[in-house]
């Protein structure tokens, strides 16, 4: 998919406009579903066009991407898994000063990315965030980004990317807060398409 779609995809003349209410309710479990469901395929996907092996990252190891790449009992990169289907269509009265359209926009929990920042620094392990991202107009695919490239785009626009919404009784699984409230938001035409993060992750691999 071509990701100069500026013009081709407008908002604002849509036939498939997204729905621009709030949602209320945010069914964690239904979310991990969608997210495992591209974890999986990621995994599959890899393994079958690098030929190396792909394992989730241990349950202990809390924080750390999904999936990690090894070469020889070595984790040459990592991988953190992400699924967006719904739009944020309120991005450019919300967060005016961001520089995002409602279908290119994509979410990521902050203290994810700051802790995938955090971690990239302390061990220098390539580390690549990729999105299944899925909306009416653009379709599904997948797209994704070097860590390094992220954290650049993070200081560029600061806290004009950052949005918090308000905690709602779905968030809560027995009792203890799940739902994700604070985010931070990239535009799919800053990510690169899998194909290319299949490149860059081949040319870490040692023939």
């Amino acid at each position: 998919m071509d990701l100069k779609f500026q013009d081709k995809y407008n908002c604002n003349s849509c036939d498939t406009k997204c729905d621009s209410k709030s949602k209320n309710a945010y069914i964690f479990k239904d979310d991990v579903l969608f997210s495992e469901e591209a974890e999986d395929w990621c995994i599959n996907r890899l393994s079958s066009t690098l030929h190396i092996q792909i394992k989730k990252a241990i349950a202990e190891a809390h924080g750390l991407p999904d999936l990690e790449l090894v070469q020889y009992e070595k984790i040459i990169a990592r991988v953190e898994v992400k699924a967006q289907g719904r739009a944020f269509m309120l991005v450019s009265k919300l967060l005016p000063l961001a520089d995002l359209l409602p279908y290119e926009t994509v979410a990521l929990n902050l203290s994810d990315l700051e802790r995938y920042i955090s971690n990239y620094q302390r061990e220098n392990v390539p580390t690549f965030l990729v999105w299944r991202v899925r909306r009416p107009c653009i379709g599904e695919g997948y797209w994704g980004q070097h860590i390094e490239i992220l954290d650049r785009i993070y200081k560029q626009y600061g806290y004009r990317r950052r949005f918090q919404r308000k905690s709602t009784s779905s968030d809560y699984v027995d009792g203890q807060h799940k739902g994700v409230t604070v985010n931070y938001h990239f535009s799919v035409q800053e990510l690169l398409p899998l194909e290319e993060i299949e490149n860059s992750l081949q040319h870490l691999i040692r023939l």
